[in-house]
């Protein structure tokens, strides 16, 4: 249950509540929500501690969530969550494109790529060092390497970056390179040890959707990362597997209005894998940020013939700039703000002040 205490309620008076509950073996968390005190117990509470709780003069509001996930629950916060992945605000009402190649193949291809996302208005980078792969023949990525060339593009342009980790004994690395943003990949949204490793690790994490998993799934594993110490959870949305095979995966968007009402945690969408067809990502994009996506992650090349894996899904240079320019104008219509680039604000402030006369 989560106990939503009133406007003002005195630290000691709060402290008192978690205390009796914690008397009776209940373990309680305290929500970092700053405009109103609010606990989560994690246990199920006795019914007739319960029924004392929601007496109290201090509850404002009992809620009990409808499965045994918590601290995502969207009455464990006023608002919702903002995650910052360097610079970059994901959630809080403005809507974020996150672009890149699915694998990063090389420094200067690397370093090409990140130019044409930065130019395009995109806010974070993103790039496969460790890839899973169906077949154990294909490009599995340059690993540690990799981390390498994604970090020195995106320092260049002046974006973070975002890459998926795999196996916790990989975490070092990515926090020697300072990574941004870790991804937890569809193939290991259910690899508990993999998420408990990574949660206290202070970075943000993008979690997609398994690719049969239910949203009650999905939003258990994000209470996973919530309960082991990370507060910066990113949901993805990347398709779910059906008996259609016309696209690679199929894009589930009816989740994005539910996910609002059911968690505080912010939404991106990654049309790119849902699809596998480059042409209907800017479509399919569009129709992401219509139905509250925080934002949405996208594949881009600049020869995607040429790409070592994915080259169907992504999308060219150009297309890419006129998706973050849809993106933009969807914001508005929708009463949002897209994120400014913190690429575009590097360069504005990299300029040379005018010369009065």
């Amino acid at each position: 249950m989560i106990l939503r205490l009133r406007l003002g309620t005195p630290d000691e008076e709060v402290q008192a509540l978690r205390d009796l509950c914690e008397s009776q073996g209940l373990r309680t968390v305290l929500s970092s929500e700053p405009s109103r005190p609010i606990f989560a117990v994690v246990d199920k509470p006795p019914a007739s501690l319960a029924a004392e709780l929601a007496r109290d003069s201090c509850v404002e509001e009992v809620v009990t969530p409808k499965g045994e996930w918590r601290l995502v629950h969207r009455a464990f916060r006023d608002r919702p969550s903002v995650v910052r992945a360097g610079d970059v605000r994901v959630g809080g009402g403005e809507v974020v494109v996150i672009a890149g190649p699915c694998s990063v193949e090389g420094p200067e291809i690397m370093l090409e790529v990140a130019k044409v996302v930065a130019a395009s208005g995109a806010q974070i980078l993103r790039g496969g060092a460790f890839k899973p792969r169906t077949s154990p023949y294909s490009f599995q990525g340059f690993g540690v390497e990799g981390l390498r060339q994604l970090k020195d593009a995106g320092e260049a342009v002046g974006l973070p970056v975002v890459s998926e980790i795999m196996d916790a004994a990989h975490l070092p690395a990515f926090l020697d390179h300072d990574i941004d943003c870790l991804q937890v990949g569809a193939r290991n949204m259910q690899n508990f040890t993999l998420l408990k490793a990574i949660a206290g690790a202070g970075k943000a994490t993008l979690l997609k959707r398994g690719l049969a998993a239910t949203v009650d799934e999905w939003l258990y594993s994000a209470e996973y990362l919530a309960a082991y110490g990370c507060s910066q959870v990113i949901l993805c949305e990347r398709g779910i597997r059906t008996f259609e095979v016309a696209t690679r995966n199929t894009l589930d968007l009816t989740i994005l209005p539910l996910l609002k009402e059911w968690t505080h945690l912010p939404v991106v969408v990654d049309p790119s894998h849902a699809a596998g067809i480059a042409r209907i990502i800017p479509p399919l994009s569009r129709a992401s940020v219509a139905a509250g996506a925080d934002g949405v992650a996208v594949e881009v090349h600049p020869r995607p013939a040429e790409a070592r894996s994915d080259g169907p899904q992504a999308l060219l240079p150009g297309e890419l700039t006129a998706l973050v320019s849809d993106a933009r104008i969807q914001a508005a219509v929708t009463g949002r703000a897209f994120h400014p680039s913190p690429a575009a604000n590097r360069s504005a402030a990299a300029q040379p002040a005018p010369v009065g006369g």
